[in-house]
């Protein structure tokens, strides 16, 4: 009677110990699966953290580029507005009569680098006004002479300051250039902003 008692609560003690395995074993399927669920998210936290670190590195790149095309947008505005000072005092400047064409004649090497000591004010004692209408008028002789032909067809009449013109035409076709590509480079920049 003492064996049927004791393998009755052996019993017991095995059936509530296969209930309580059986709860623990629910219990760490749910544990892992939330930790796969965790991996999960860690995982797609950390490719998030990538996308945004790459954003912010293009974003750098394209404030960087932004910035330097505004320096360049605003140094070619201030050129621009130099050369619209020159041209007008050309136009106020009477005509000469037109002279026949000659081929240039190299400029001596003293008169190419006057230019270059006018640029310091305190030296020569210039005020900044006639020194920047030196300067300009030295850059307009430079870039006409570098779109001069080198074998000039002769023309039937010559305006004075009309390679002047063509220089300063295609200098603010360059500043419109750069403006379009700021603006390309800015839209792009919100677009990849908004991406991400």
């Amino acid at each position: 009677m003492i064996g049927i008692v004791l393998d009755s609560f052996l019993m017991l003690l095995l059936v509530a110990a296969i209930g309580y395995g059986v709860r623990l074993e629910k219990k760490l399927t749910a544990l892992r699966a939330g930790q796969l669920a965790f991996a999960g998210a860690v995982t797609e936290l950390n490719q998030a953290a990538g996308r945004a670190e790459n954003a912010l590195q293009s974003l750098r790149a394209a404030g960087e580029e932004a910035d330097m095309l505004h320096d360049r947008i605003l140094k070619a505005r201030a050129v621009k507005q130099e050369l619209d000072v020159l041209i007008a005092r050309q136009m106020r400047l009477p005509s000469p009569a037109p002279e026949p064409l000659r081929a240039p004649e190299p400029a001596p090497v003293q008169a190419r680098a006057a230019p270059a000591a006018l640029r310091n004010p305190l030296i020569n004692g210039l005020p900044d006004d006639e020194d920047r209408a030196l300067r300009m008028a030295a850059l307009a002789e430079r870039i006409s002479g570098m779109a001069r032909p080198a074998a000039a067809a002769p023309r039937r009449e010559a305006l004075p300051g009309r390679d002047n013109v063509s220089a300063i035409m295609s200098a603010l076709t360059a500043n419109q250039t750069a403006q379009q590509s700021l603006n390309k480079a800015r839209r792009s920049l919100d677009d990849d902003l908004f991406a991400a």
